[in-house]
């Protein structure tokens, strides 16, 4: 037991939310179908609460904290300044209304009026914190502080033709870099997902080449194509068959791959968001250009299914941060993806479940 507490207690210290390069990214928090006009969405990021809520003026994003006495803002109510507030420079906005003294916060984030001293201009101080958030293929994507570059693109979700399917969120007990390497490692997939998609008498990964990443400006991590791989299922449809992979990493915590067979084009954007120093979730964008006749419901169901079998693996993976010195694992030519990522990421400094 003792040795179990000192194990936690280290992932717990060393999980490194603190890590400055967490507030440069893009977190997929929500879906944009759930915030939806007049009422309140609570969240957590990066062991922080927040609160999601739209006005007339647009999508925002705030700390779930109201700076008077610490109420959770996202047990509040929304509406319109108009109706209490005594400034004209609030008419016609609505403002997020705290539950315990009814404080009213304009979309600037700013208090436009305290109840209790109505004839008070609220002090410049009495403002909530504010986050950027963006919204794109139906996502709700938060930065903490100034964002390193744009929203993540995917091209499927761009093109003309595709069905876009948005599943998750998937709840982890481990750290985020042992996901994303997960998704990138196409050697265990007749194996874990074994009848799915791959078949373990067929699990040998043929050799293939990989684009490092870049640091600095408009930084890019590994890329890697053309890997193929026979899968039963490869996507839930029930059709088995030959098909190709193009794995990339847009950000330490957001990949995706396109796997193709024939004119049949099936992919996935990961984005996973730290929830706090122990937990992660995982939210997933896919889209596919074919099996009309195939629900969403029965995708998703699918989808379902290999995120568990997954989740089973990935957290009982010791240790729980990823390895960057390549001398602490054994790794063969099918990791190359994997080693490339590692690699990219001490290149970068990221250090949240890191080792």
């Amino acid at each position: 037991m003792a040795a179990e507490a000192a194990l936690s207690l280290a992932m717990h210290s060393a999980s490194r939310l603190d890590d400055p390069s967490l507030k440069r990214e893009w977190f997929a928090v929500a879906w944009s179908r759930e915030v939806e006009p007049g009422k309140l969405l609570a969240r957590r990021l990066m062991a922080t609460d927040l609160v999601l809520w739209r006005s007339r003026e647009g999508l925002h994003c705030w700390r779930d904290l109201c700076v008077h006495r610490g109420a959770r803002l996202s047990l509040g109510s929304i509406r319109p300044a108009a109706s209490s507030a005594s400034s004209s420079e609030t008419d016609g906005k609505d403002c997020l209304v705290c539950p315990y003294h009814a404080w009213e916060y304009e979309p600037s984030g700013a208090c436009v009026r305290i109840p209790s001293h109505p004839e008070m201009k609220p002090p410049a101080k009495a403002r909530v914190e504010a986050y950027q958030v963006r919204e794109r293929y139906g996502v709700v994507w938060v930065a903490m502080g100034e964002p390193g570059g744009s929203l993540p693109k995917f091209a499927l979700a761009d093109t003309p033709g595709f069905r876009t399917i948005l599943a998750g969120p998937y709840k982890f007990r481990a750290l985020g870099p042992r996901l994303i390497e997960n998704l990138l490692d196409v050697a265990h997939l007749g194996f874990v997902h074994a009848g799915l998609l791959g078949d373990p008498q067929r699990g040998e990964v043929e050799d293939y080449a990989v684009t490092a990443g870049t640091v600095g400006a408009n930084a890019r991590g590994p890329e890697a194509k053309e890997i193929r791989i026979w899968q039963p299922d490869p996507d839930g449809t029930g059709k088995a068959g030959l098909v190709n992979y193009h794995y990339w990493v847009d950000g330490p915590l957001t990949a995706g791959f396109v796997k193709t067979e024939g004119a049949r084009r099936f992919g996935i954007l990961a984005q996973v968001a730290p929830i706090d120093e122990e937990h992660c979730e995982s939210r997933l964008i896919m889209c596919l250009n074919y099996s009309d006749d195939v629900t969403d419901e029965e995708l998703l169901r699918f989808q379902d299914r290999v995120t568990e079998q997954d989740r089973v693996v990935v957290e009982s993976q010791r240790p729980e941060l990823l390895p960057l010195d390549l001398q602490a694992e054994l790794h063969l030519r099918s990791d190359r993806m994997a080693i490339a990522y590692r690699k990219w990421l001490r290149e970068s400094g990221f250090t949240y479940g890191t080792a």
